[in-house]
């Protein structure tokens, strides 16, 4: 299994995914069309022409440009019928790209304008997802899809969308996010919403090491009690080399790996908001090679005009990668899933290690 694979083969390759917004995941169709009927202006009425837009405007540097992009995704995802289109596209284009198993993560807070309730925003995004997975198993491709729901770091209602993320944990609902700018908006403002979760037994991953650096990650796991890390590039701020070229791990990033904190790596997002220069010298190259627990997502596909198969095949591109290195980031994935022990290790032993193996025979 040493030989790097081509993008063909990595296509053809089980994938686990973390990371996801559902808000930076749109068909670039959809957008024009949903905008259309909703009255919203957009940059672009070509899908091709938007596409770029999206692209170009989110690689301007940093975290918070990269974010006014979503103001136009947002803005056609306020009904219900909307949400689960979106959502079920979402589910199908994931399994296309060879995903059998996906978190995606939005922000309910976010899609109120029209009208719609917080539990009436979930419900439709859950059928959604339900109704993707049926149409991708109708066409030959396996997927489950777990739902992470998130609240904005800026705003105020944390602790209802924690609540939110309680109260439909049985349906549908794996886990609970916080997401938004992070210089100025600390996690530990949201210490109730955590606590409610973490009481009612409830999985918790926060945005943090992104856009601030490691007061932002230890804030995240020793106030709030995280159990992931979404992205977390910069734990290498706490990774010094000494005068011999070895890497001397700091207290924090030394309990960051001896704890298996996930850290919910998105390296072609992280190059355009500034979080790392470039693919060739993302923190994931380091990291992996210290065996932290790391995982490789998309975070934000349209903005990034991205995939796990290009993600793949950039690391692979990268770093030498080969099916052993993918499989392992794939089995890290699952591992740190949301979901239950056992439809964890079945996905492992079931799906992704024959895969892999059957991959690295051909």
């Amino acid at each position: 299994m040493s030989r790097v694979p081509t993008y063909e083969e990595i296509e053809r390759a089980p994938k686990a995914l973390l990371h996801d917004h559902l808000d930076g995941g749109l068909r670039p169709a959809t957008v024009v069309e949903l905008a259309r009927d909703a009255g919203h202006e957009l940059p672009a009425d070509d899908a091709d022409a938007l596409r770029e837009w999206f692209v170009r405007s989110a690689e301007a540097g940093t975290l918070e440009r990269y974010l006014e992009t979503f103001d136009h995704t947002v803005a056609v995802m306020q009904s219900a019928e909307a949400l689960r289109r979106v959502a079920a596209e979402c589910a199908e284009d994931l399994a296309a790209d060879g995903v059998v198993y996906a978190e995606v993560r939005f922000a309910p807070e976010q899609h109120l304008v029209g009208g719609l309730d917080l539990d009436q925003v979930v419900e439709a995004v859950v059928a959604g997802f339900a109704e993707g997975e049926r149409a991708a198993h109708a066409a030959g491709h396996r997927i489950r899809v777990g739902t992470i729901v998130t609240a904005m770091r800026h705003a105020a209602r944390s602790l209802e969308i924690a609540e939110l993320a309680v109260r439909w944990r049985d349906d549908g609902v794996v886990g609970y996010d916080i997401a938004g700018a992070e210089r100025g908006y600390p996690p530990s403002r949201h210490l109730d919403a955590f606590d409610h979760v973490r009481e009612a037994n409830g999985n918790v991953t926060i945005h943090a090491g992104e856009g601030f650096g490691l007061p932002s990650i230890w804030e995240a796991v020793q106030i709030c009690g995280a159990h992931r890390l979404g992205h977390g590039v910069r734990i290498v701020d706490d990774i010094d080399r000494d005068g011999d070229g070895e890497e001397r791990l700091g207290r924090l990033a030394s309990y960051i790996r001896d704890k298996r904190v996930p850290l919910e790596m998105c390296p072609a997002s992280n190059v355009q908001t500034g979080a790392a220069t470039s693919i060739d010298t993302h923190p994931i190259g380091l990291l992996r090679r210290l065996y932290f627990r790391v995982t490789l997502n998309t975070d934000n596909r349209l903005m990034s005009d991205t995939s796990m198969t290009r993600e793949m095949k950039a690391l692979a591109d990268a770093f030498g990668y080969t099916w052993d290195d993918l499989r392992w980031l794939t089995v890290n994935a699952l591992k740190s899933a949301f979901i239950p022990f056992d439809e964890r290790l079945a996905l492992i032993d079931d799906v992704v290690k024959p895969g892999y193996a059957k991959l690295s025979e051909d």
